[in-house]
């Protein structure tokens, strides 16, 4: 037993369909057959994953989450703030994960065990927005708010496809948001844009919110870089349309959508404008700082 390695396994219960519970006997007898000592802690709360990791994460070898993108996003942000970088497993168990399918991690839950045994850690990069550190996306405007709008009981009930509902519900809805935004390339000089839009992101991903999709962008989650996507408001119910269609088909090829990808951003917008972070809430602010910090996490895939 001195000499098992040890692995702490942070799980939310009520994450997406709730099937990572009925897997646990397995996932742990699989962790122990491994040659790992394991200790589980369930969440009960919001903050729960983050202050678990910032506790315990310096004292294992291994962190496995099981959960959705915010599960991630709080023991990401548990680890950095406390000064850990111990290789982390991602069980997504989630109604969109997106940031799993962007690092390739299998559907099933006991593939993704069997990638925790038997994978090796990757430096991967994370972004700081005012402080707070996500690991995908922070977002604003239309489409975004659904990740942290829609009911977890119709999360569980209908998984992806209450997103997919609840953003071409929001398309009734859009409104116009002013942005002044400058990037840093790592360069002396700066770009700076300024206009009316719909949707603004930074991202580290190869989809935001399970609707944009991504793909299309060659996203490296390891070049000291962010991809920065900025929608335009449409002028009229054609362009809407040619705008909507451009995005959730990936090819971005519409003129009232921007790309460009920074090192850091800085945003400057009305403070009522709220954000989220990989799916979580995430109060607005007058001037909104996006930093890309190199290879943050060791991830394993």
């Amino acid at each position: 037993m001195h000499n098992r390695k040890k692995l702490l396994f942070i799980m939310n219960p009520k994450a997406g369909l709730m099937q990572a519970p009925k897997y646990m006997a397995d996932i742990i007898g699989r962790f122990s057959e491994a040659g790992y000592l394991t200790q589980v802690l369930m969440t009960t709360g919001s903050g729960d994953a983050r202050s678990f990791a910032a506790e315990y994460g310096g004292e294992v070898d291994t962190v496995v989450v099981s959960g959705g993108d915010g599960t991630l996003n709080g023991v990401i942000d548990g680890l950095i703030k406390a000064g850990h970088k111990t290789p982390i497993g991602y069980i997504p168990a989630g109604s969109t994960n997106d940031f799993a399918s962007s690092i390739g991690l299998p559907k099933s839950i006991p593939a993704c065990v069997d990638r925790i045994i038997n994978g090796t850690p990757h430096d991967i990069d994370i972004g700081s927005f005012n402080g707070r550190y996500f690991s995908y996306v922070a977002s604003f405007g239309a489409f975004t708010s659904t990740t942290y709008s829609v009911p977890q009981n119709i999360k569980n009930i209908l998984g992806h496809s209450a997103y997919v509902m609840a953003g071409v519900k929001e398309l009734a809805n859009i409104k116009s948001i002013h942005a002044k935004i400058t990037l840093e390339k790592g360069t002396p000089e700066e770009q700076v844009h300024e206009g009316d839009y719909v949707l603004g992101g930074v991202c580290n991903s190869k989809s935001i919110g399970g609707i944009v999709n991504l793909q299309k962008l060659d996203v490296d989650l390891n070049d000291g870089m962010m991809e920065v996507l900025m929608i335009k408001m449409p002028k009229d119910l054609i362009e809407l349309s040619e705008t909507t269609a451009s995005i959730l088909s990936g090819t971005f090829k519409s003129h009232q959508i921007e790309k460009y990808s920074a090192h850091s951003v800085t945003f400057e917008l009305d403070e009522n404008i709220h954000w989220t972070l990989d799916g979580e809430y995430e109060k607005g602010a007058g001037i909104c700082e996006i930093k890309t910090l190199e290879s943050a996490i060791r991830l394993i895939k």
